[in-house]
C-alpha cells in the first residue's frame, strides 16, 4: 500500500471521520475559565449544526468544511462522512478512541482497527494553551497517534483539541526507522461555530 493512500485513509481520513466540521467566517478568541474541564465532551462539542473550517497545509485557498448534520444510533454524523460519539471513556469514531481519559500527560491507549492495523495513542500535553488561525485557546490537549505502515515507516498523527471548540490542529508525518520525520500534511482550524459545550 502506498504511503500517500495511508496518509489519506488514516491521517486525514481519521481526522475527518472524527467529525472535523466546518464553517464560521470570523476568527474567535475563546475566553475560558482558569481551570480546564475534566469533561471529555468539552473537548469535542458534538451537536447538530456545529461547524468547523480547516486550512489544509496552511493555505487560505484550500479548506475543508465539516458540519454535524444529524445524530443517529448514538453517533453524530458530519458532512465529510465522519461519525463521532462521546462515552464514559472518551471521544471516538466507530473504530477508535481519538481522545481518552484521564486527561493527563502520558495517558496511553491502543486501538485495534483491523487485523493488520494497530494504532497507539498517547497524550503528550494536557491543560496547555494552543493557537490556530481561529484564535487562542487556554486549555488544550495534544495527542500523538502512531500506526506502523511497514518495517521502515510509522505514520505519526498529532491531534490538538481545545476545550469548548474541538479539534484545532492535525499534523501527519511519516517516521522512518532511523527516526527521521517527513511531514505529510496538516490541518489547522480557520473558523468555527459551536453550541455551548455544556461545561
Amino acid at each position: 500500500m502506498k504511503l500517500s493512500s495511508v496518509v489519506v485513509r488514516w491521517g486525514l481520513g481519521a481526522a475527518l471521520a472524527m467529525g472535523v466540521g466546518a464553517c464560521a467566517s470570523r476568527q474567535q478568541v475563546v475566553e475560558q475559565e482558569t481551570r480546564p474541564s475534566e469533561s471529555l465532551a468539552a473537548y469535542y462539542p458534538l451537536a447538530v449544526g456545529n461547524r468547523w473550517t480547516y486550512r489544509v497545509n496552511g493555505r487560505v485557498d484550500k479548506t475543508v468544511d465539516v458540519e454535524v448534520l444529524k445524530e443517529e444510533d448514538g453517533y453524530f454524523h458530519d458532512s465529510q462522512g465522519g461519525q463521532l460519539s462521546v462515552d464514559g471513556f472518551g471521544i471516538r469514531d466507530r473504530k477508535r478512541y481519538l481522545l481518552r481519559g484521564p486527561l493527563t500527560e502520558g495517558n496511553a491507549w491502543t486501538n485495534v482497527v483491523s487485523v493488520s492495523s494497530t494504532e497507539r495513542y498517547r497524550i503528550l500535553q494536557a491543560g496547555v494553551p494552543c493557537e490556530a488561525p481561529a484564535g487562542s485557546f487556554a486549555h488544550c490537549v495534544r495527542v500523538e497517534a502512531r500506526n506502523r505502515v511497514d518495517a521502515n515507516t510509522t505514520l505519526v498523527n498529532a491531534f490538538t483539541f481545545a476545550e469548548g471548540v474541538g479539534l484545532v490542529r492535525v499534523e501527519v508525518s511519516a517516521e522512518k526507522s532511523n527516526g527521521e520525520r517527513l511531514p505529510q500534511t496538516w490541518l489547522e482550524l480557520a473558523s468555527y461555530q459551536v453550541k455551548d459545550a455544556g461545561r
